[in-house]
């Protein structure tokens, strides 16, 4: 018999703390007997110049300590690894429900088929009052069913605001004459490539029915949407990319779970899939924001609903999702993601209190190229500023490397593994989040050139086989 729920939290709990003990006292930032940079004046010995620039990258360093302790805080206190849900009532008394998906229309293949692939599921979950609506920019020509509806939005189509790409389709469904909803009804937004799996519908069927928020949001998982590809290289990128989103899974784990369910509030941001909106609610919160608005549409309508008071709770059940197939789709992916919540946070339509947080978190991401120098200007130049300091610096790298093993753990059968393969996945931990913060530093660093408004569309559909048609 394995191990129970609460066993596994606790397993968990334990080995998180006892990994930031040992990496503090690894990294010096707990010391039991005096060090040798306790004794060094660094003044005397670095020099004013370098010493006042290292304590000015170290306590810039301090700019990701707020998201960082809501980490650890979801981490520990919420169970990371809660039993499967359940009907808390009748799915059959569950409101109107459109699974929602936008796309450019650029993978039909892939549209069809996830389409096909989230009905199936819906349905084997006792759901039968529900439509997907695929909202594209080029036809797909979908199979003729009373449960799809393909709404080509129209080159014609301008927005108030001049809203752009994806948020100018969404507020295209939002429109009088194009809107099939009632304000009672429910949509769950999904990119092209998301499948819903049955544990995530129940969380959502469970989050409507309790009735006390407009908007929700959950984990979503990267290794359980498998690719098959034309070669090994992509293989390799993809494989690499996906351990690298295991910070996601983990992100989602504790900074998501623990805004959301202790604030309901997305006061971080939160993404653009696994969004469940109330119909009335995403109506008048709108996506009609202009360009600025439209880079990162998620974030930007997250925060607009925070400041109008919405609130927000964390849904039970994954989704599953793929990661970048290459390591210069994930660049791409993560430039666009900083320069619209860049975008989110300069944006006079939102008052600084309702971004405060979001912005502090922004410029955590946006200084990583002189945070990141901390790790070589440390054995170039050691000293400490105080004990204090020194062991919160360790407590943020030991819980950044932390996030890609639990997220690894997560979205991976490691109880499977043997322990040769649990050994190989140490490396393939290493070399992910080391490439995770070589490609977001050069993302900070490029991310002021070229054209903002536009909106990069990584490969989602790289399959050998053929497709299915819905």
């Amino acid at each position: 018999m394995g191990l129970s729920s609460r066993s596994k939290h606790l397993i968990h709990c334990i080995g998180l703390i006892s990994w930031l003990f040992l990496f503090s006292w690894l990294t010096q930032g707990i010391r039991f007997t005096p060090s040798e940079v306790d004794f060094l004046d660094p003044w005397t010995t670095h020099g004013a110049g370098i010493t006042l620039l290292i304590i000015f990258l170290r306590l810039l360093s301090f700019l990701a300590l707020p998201q960082t302790l809501f980490n650890l805080v979801g981490l520990l206190s919420l169970n990371a690894f809660p039993d499967k849900e359940k009907y808390q009532s009748s799915p059959l008394l569950a409101p109107f429900i459109c699974v929602r998906v936008v796309t450019r229309g650029l993978y039909p293949n892939l549209v069809k088929k996830t389409v096909k692939k989230n009905i199936n599921t819906l349905l084997d979950s006792n759901i039968d009052n529900f439509v997907v609506q695929v909202v594209t920019d080029n036809p797909i020509d979908l199979a003729k069913d009373k449960r799809i509806i393909e709404t080509v939005v129209p080159s014609s189509y301008q927005t108030k605001s001049g809203a752009l790409n994806k948020a100018r389709a969404l507020q295209y469904c939002l429109e009088e004459d194009v809107n099939v909803l009632s304000d009672d009804d429910w949509i769950i937004h999904l990119d092209e490539e998301t499948l819903l799996t049955e544990a995530s519908v129940r969380g959502i069927i469970n989050f409507i029915c309790e009735g006390k928020h407009s908007f929700g949001q959950g984990l979503i998982t990267y290794a359980s949407n498998p690719v098959q590809f034309k070669s090994m290289s992509k293989f390799l990128q993809n494989r690499i990319c996906t351990v690298a989103d295991s910070f996601r899974v983990a992100d989602d784990m504790g900074k998501l779970r623990c805004q959301l369910t202790y604030f309901n509030k997305p006061l971080f941001g939160w993404k653009g899939s696994y969004v469940i909106c109330n119909a009335g609610a995403e109506k008048k919160v709108t996506f009609d924001w202009g360009p600025d608005g439209s880079k990162a549409e998620d974030c930007f309508f997250g925060i607009v609903a925070l400041d109008q008071g919405y609130s927000f709770n964390f849904i039970q059940g994954e989704m599953l999702e793929k990661s970048p197939f290459t390591f210069r789709d994930l660049f791409k992916q993560r430039k666009r993601w900083m320069q619209g919540i860049y975008l989110v946070c300069q944006s006079p339509l939102i008052p600084v209190k309702s971004k405060l947080i979001l912005s502090i978190s922004l410029a955590s991401w946006l200084t990583m190229p002189l945070t990141t120098s901390n790790l070589i200007l440390s054995q170039m130049y050691p000293m400490s500023i105080s004990p204090m300091v020194d062991f919160l610096l360790s407590f943020l790298g030991g819980m950044g490397l932390y996030m890609y093993i639990f997220g690894y753990i997560k979205q991976f059968p490691i109880h499977r593994f043997s322990w040769i393969r649990s050994l190989l996945s140490v490396f393939e931990i290493i070399i992910a989040s080391t490439l995770s913060i070589v490609v977001e530093n050069l993302a900070v660093i490029s991310m002021w050139g070229g054209d903002w408004y536009d909106f990069y569309i990584v490969e989602k559909d790289n399959q050998v086989e053929g497709s299915e048609e819905v």
